[in-house]
């Protein structure tokens, strides 16, 4: 085994550090991810409110409500009972607030209001008790209303609100996750048993990369105290983690059961796992975890919830990946291969498909570049429509009978279910000023065109300090419509009415305001983002491989594959493509967020391959090999363990698109396909006709860089016997 001072690089030292001491690496593990879940338990995790999570002018209106002590509401429910032929309506709505009234956990029954159209009735009434529980007492109201429905079907009488909406969605979300988390592991363990053929060795990266997310969980609880996290972000976590975790200890493991099978013993078979498979490990962690902290200069809550998060399961799984794994590796010995599986277990993996399209594309380095190019161009194409908006009900299981009766009361009631709301703050917001600004407010409304819309509801706090105005918009909230209302509510109506009051904040909120300050927000930060992910991407692969041409083509690679999956994302979601098949709602745009999150994941992940493939590449021309055989040997070799991780990540990214919302099901798809693209066109083609085609350009480095820290990536020809007074050597054969 070689001497300490002779092992050069963190990965290495790491390995020999963990191999010694391997009871003390693998007892220190488990112990660490048992006392983050007690630190978890023990401090909990702190969620961001609601109005921590909102952007521009509707985050500080939201801010200002949340400060003014208003009392909090009941969870809010709503009746629409419309006509389907000429049926009067009269009869069915006084049966409907007879009925509500004598349920026990209803409460403040609304009289009846009519459309303008005439054809609709709307009952407003409310759940009693604490409105983030309403969802538990909301089902004997559910089941009245049913009733009433059965027994006139000449009319549509159909319930929808918060409670409702907050049931639909815990049911569907629960029943989703629970589907995932029986499925994630075995897919994921079945994937691995294909690729290795040995049960031992299939179980070690699924038992990782699930310690290493239950790790980074429990220190979201120390890390919510900077930054409050979302609902989504343990989602979030467990997509990422899952991903890279099972990866990270694929190419270790492949690398040095391939170094094993060649001959080597199991100190030299570790150390060259480590000082290769482990160091690009730790290259591509870090280039993650450097993707993942872009989204902290968005500002936004929510980016910075997932950014804390990612980074976390990200640098656990490659502390795991670094610490026990070569322990575990070391006390198995050769009996990682252990259970072996007939007819899947082989020795050695050929890769028989890849290299045969290799020596293909390297024959036709140029036609093979053009063609990826085009491919990739016109998966990309639709990009061009890209539109985004923000999340509704109508993005969680679109055929229920509430979310229709959501729409159906947004068509008839704009006003009851995304109101524009002027927040209005001032020393008092009573007496003669205020009621005449509001008089000249109700005015204004009324002059809108249809653009704004009645009635006009006004609440003030007890202070008497602020009050919300509510008032509805044209429009579903999202499109063309809903935006000029904005606009007009705004620029126009707010300034001269609310805004001419001395000592007065107006400011306006709501569902469609929110939207559009997080889109304005976005488009702030989106260069930003770009530059600082780019940028540092570029400075990780230009130290890490001494070469501008490498460092170039590694980002232009990646932002190839993101564009084509920015393109798949239109294609499927907003041009409506297997929407049967998904169960989702084709809308007009992608949800406001996924575009920028999609963006960090996939350049992060794609460094996984891109890091490891130009490694073994790299190794090949350090040894003195051309560029074209260093090339082939690369990733001939590479193939097996690739095609492996791409599997696990897909498979791993597809069931979210199981999932019921619309937003995480396009997280699934992107991804899924991302990933798919990333491993075959763009690591399989692109990248070896690329290279090909540059030769020697592709290791071109000034002389003004020269100065850059040489790291070698072919390890040690010779091994080192060590003394009888050294520590033990690593685990021998077993």
């Amino acid at each position: 085994m070689e001497t300490r001072g002779k092992v050069k690089g963190i990965a290495a030292r790491a390995a020999m550090w963990s191999a010694r001491h391997r009871v003390l690496a693998i007892v220190g593990w488990i112990a660490f991810v048992a006392a983050t879940v007690v630190l978890s338990a023990q401090i909990g995790t702190r969620t961001a409110t609601s109005a921590e999570q909102g952007n521009g002018d509707s985050g500080r209106a939201d801010k200002i409500v949340e400060a003014a002590g208003f009392p909090v509401r009941p969870a809010g429910e709503m009746v629409l009972i419309q006509n389907r032929a000429g049926t009067d309506r009269a009869a069915v709505t006084a049966e409907v607030t007879r009925t509500l009234k004598t349920l026990a956990d209803v409460t403040d029954v609304q009289p009846a209001i009519q459309s303008p159209d005439g054809r609709s009735t709307l009952v407003a009434f409310s759940v009693k008790g604490d409105p983030e529980t309403a969802k538990e007492r909301v089902g004997p109201a559910l089941d009245a209303v049913a009733a009433v429905q059965a027994a006139h079907p000449e009319l549509y009488v159909a319930e929808a609100g918060d409670a409702s909406g907050d049931k639909l969605i815990g049911d569907e979300l629960d029943a989703g996750l629970s589907r995932l988390s029986m499925l994630s592991i075995p897919v994921t363990l079945g994937i691995l048993l294909v690729a290795f053929g040995a049960v031992v060795a299939a179980l070690l990266p699924v038992g990782l990369a699930v310690t290493a997310v239950i790790a980074a969980i429990g220190l979201m609880a120390a890390g919510s105290r900077f930054a409050h996290t979302v609902d989504a972000t343990t989602h979030v976590m467990l997509l990422v983690g899952l991903a890279v975790g099972v990866d990270y200890c694929l190419f270790y493991i492949r690398r040095e059961r391939d170094e094993r099978r060649a001959g080597a013993d199991p100190d030299r078979a570790l150390m060259i796992a480590a000082q290769t498979s482990g160091r690009s490990i730790w290259i591509s962690g870090l280039t993650v975890i450097v993707a993942m902290a872009g989204m902290f200069l968005t500002q936004d809550t929510t980016f910075v919830s997932f950014g804390l998060g990612t980074i976390l399961v990200v640098a656990t799984a490659v502390l795991g990946s670094l610490t026990v794994l070569p322990a575990l590796l070391s006390a198995l010995g050769d009996r990682v291969d252990a259970i072996k599986i007939p007819g899947l277990y082989r020795r050695r993996s050929d890769g028989r498909f890849w290299n045969g399209l290799l020596r293909i594309v390297l024959a036709r380095p140029l036609i093979s570049t053009l063609v990826a190019v085009g491919v990739l161009g016109a998966l990309a194409a639709p990009v061009l429509d890209m539109y985004t908006r923000g999340q509704n009900i109508l993005d969680v299981a679109p055929k229920s009978p509430m979310v229709q009766a959501y729409q159906a009361i947004s068509e008839a009631f704009p006003s009851k279910t995304s109101p524009g709301q002027v927040v209005v703050q001032a020393p008092v917001v009573q007496g003669k000023q205020f009621d005449q600004a509001l008089a000249d407010f109700r005015t204004a409304v009324g002059r809108s065109g249809g653009k704004l819309v009645e009635p006009v509801d006004v609440e003030v706090n007890p202070a008497g300090t602020v009050a919300i105005v509510s008032v509805g918009l044209a429009g579903n909230g999202e499109n063309k419509a809903s935006t000029d209302a904005l606009n007009l509510l705004r620029g126009e109506v707010v300034p001269a009415t609310f805004g001419r009051l001395s000592g007065t904040t107006a400011l306006v909120t709501g569902a469609a305001a929110g939207n559009a300050d997080f889109n304005h927000q976005m488009q702030k930060s989106l260069p930003w983002v770009f530059g600082f992910v780019l940028g540092l991407a570029f400075i990780l692969l230009l130290v890490s491989f001494r070469s501008v041409t490498v460092a170039i083509t590694g980002v232009v690679l990646n932002l190839l594959s993101v564009a084509a999956a920015y393109g798949m994302l239109v294609f499927v979601f907003q041009y409506g493509h297997f929407d049967e098949q998904l169960g989702f709602l084709p809308s007009d745009g992608i949800i406001n967020w996924i575009p920028l999150f999609l963006f960090v994941i996939l350049f992060g992940l794609s460094m996984d391959y891109h890091v490891f493939v130009l490694s073994r590449i790299r190794e090949g021309h350090d040894r003195g090999l051309p560029t074209r055989q260093a090339v082939s040997e690369g990733i001939g070799r590479t193939a097996g363990v690739i095609t492996s991780a791409a599997v696990v990540m897909m498979a791993v990214f597809a069931l979210f698109a199981t999932l019921p919302l619309t937003s995480t099901k396009e997280l699934g798809v992107g991804l899924a396909a991302a990933v798919l693209l990333d491993a075959t066109v763009v690591r399989a083609v692109l990248l070896p006709a690329v290279m090909a085609l540059l030769g020697k350009a592709n290791w071109w480095l000034p002389r003004g860089l020269r100065w850059l820290p040489e790291i070698a990536h072919e390890p040690p020809a010779l091994v080192t016997a060590p003394r009888e007074d050294e520590e033990r050597r690593l685990t021998p054969v077993g």
